[in-house]
């Protein structure tokens, strides 16, 4: 590492980044077997003969994670493990927290995980990003009537969104990008919402109730993210290419709200061109980012290809394990690092416009978007 790149590390690792798609923590002491769990996005039990510490992720996290709880880098997954029990759950997940240098968490809250309990592990500022589906889903089984399920959630999701930063949808795991990106009529709303509420089944699928729950996050002129890509087998990744939601984002460019792709693996390129073209469209990588562990360097430098730089923004999409908070940011800084590194020492680019865009991505975009400041 040359003189300038370790500079360069210097400024990248002070940044106190807003991590502007997170979940909450698991709490309680895990069992091996529900550990390994949560360090994939399978919804599927680890087969028996094989380990998740043999991924790129259960890599990291003996590389990155190992040190925080007072263990050699590398440290086997039976040692880890055994350390972690010691420390209890609460004092891993405070420290693995504090150590990822992250100054403000953007909550989801779909997965679960109180926001007061997320503010209390990490001793910094939370802010609520609110699941469209969960509020739709909540308003019908509070008993509402499929005639009056469009003005109900209107209603709570105008009270839930009045304290959040943001909204967020999953119509990529419920239904797929290729829908139609037209706004449903009321009438529509409510044929769907009785067929609905006739099966009885709690979790919302029909499209065009996906269309409606988004389209009214749409007129509440937050921003809004979307789920893009990789995830768990509930979703169907061919649909999932954010390049099929063009006809969406023109509809809504006349409207002023911004959209946010979130993880986009393997579409990362897709997502770019369209933050490129599009003026309130964004993207992040960051489930990819955690998941691709010591690769996660090139999945960054492809995420700043071509898109402007203040389009990209830091997250890491951690859930369940406070291991993937910290992991997320460590990766992050590691690959910024080495990919601006690069540029700077090839004499492409200069010192300080490298540590303006390390800021931009890991802070200065978030705050402004989401307006923070």
């Amino acid at each position: 590492m040359t003189a300038e790149v370790e500079a360069l590390w210097h400024e990248i690792e002070a940044i106190g980044v807003v991590d502007h798609h997170v979940h909450g923590v698991v709490g309680g002491e895990l069992e091996r077997g529900v550990f390994e769990e949560l360090l994939t996005e399978s919804d599927r039990a680890v087969p028996g003969w094989m380990t998740q510490f043999d991924s790129p992720l259960g890599f990291a996290v003996r590389r990155w994670c190992a040190p925080v709880l007072e263990l050699p880098p590398h440290a086997s997954p039976e040692e880890y493990l055994a350390a972690r029990e010691s420390w209890g759950s609460r004092e891993v997940a405070r420290r693995l927290l504090a150590a990822a240098g992250v100054d403000r968490f953007l909550v989801e809250t779909g997965l679960g995980g109180g926001l007061a309990e997320m503010a209390a592990l990490s001793g910094r500022p939370v802010h609520e990003v609110v699941r469209l589906e969960s509020v739709l889903e909540e308003v019908a089984a509070s008993g509402a009537a499929a005639a009056d399920l469009p003005l109900r959630f209107r209603e709570e999701l105008a009270q839930r969104a009045a304290s959040a930063v943001g909204v967020k949808s999953i119509i990529a795991y419920r239904w797929g990008f290729d829908f139609d990106p037209d706004p449903p009529g009321e009438a529509e709303v409510v044929r769907a919402a009785g067929a609905w509420l006739r099966e009885g089944t709690s979790r919302v699928s029909d499209p065009v109730l996906l269309r409606f729950a988004l389209w009214t996050g749409v007129e509440h002129g937050l921003p809004i993210q979307l789920h893009t890509a990789y995830g768990d087998p509930d979703l169907e990744l061919h649909r999932c290419d954010p390049l099929l939601l063009t006809r969406f984002i023109k509809e809504v460019e006349p409207r002023g709200v911004d959209l946010l792709l979130l993880h986009c693996y393997p579409y990362h390129r897709n997502a770019a061109y369209l933050a490129q073209v599009f003026p309130h469209v964004h993207f992040d990588v960051g489930l990819a980012v955690n998941h691709t562990g010591a690769r996660s360097e090139a999945v960054i430098a492809e995420s700043l290809e071509l898109a402007p730089f203040a389009k990209v923004f830091y997250s890491s999409d951690a859930w369940g394990l406070p291991e993937l908070h910290h992991l997320g940011a460590v990766l992050w800084r590691r690959g910024m690092t080495r990919v601006l590194g690069h540029h700077v020492d090839s004499g492409d680019w200069t010192f300080d416009d490298a540590v303006r865009v390390a800021r931009m991505i890991g802070r200065d975009n978030a705050e402004r978007i989401y307006h923070l400041r």
